[in-house]
């Protein structure tokens, strides 16, 4: 275990219920931030979806028409 893991397992022990629930809170908080940066690297990153690129620049060169549910 590191020792700001430690550190903060001592300062919970310290804390009423309510306050460790927040602190408990916060860290949730700033793992879903974290989280959401990264989605949003990869979404900005223009060579990350070759595929997706591709799918895109052909569909966009097809004529628009209405849904053939035949087709489908």
């Amino acid at each position: 275990m590191s020792e700001i893991t430690s550190e903060i397992l001592r300062v919970c022990e310290v804390l009423p219920e309510e306050k460790r629930q927040a602190v408990a809170d916060f860290a949730r908080f700033l793992l879903a931030q974290q989280q959401e940066e990264g989605w949003e690297r990869r979404l900005n990153d223009p060579g990350s979806a070759p595929r997706l690129e591709a799918f895109l620049r052909e569909s966009a060169k097809e004529a628009d028409e209405p849904m053939d549910l035949s087709r489908l």
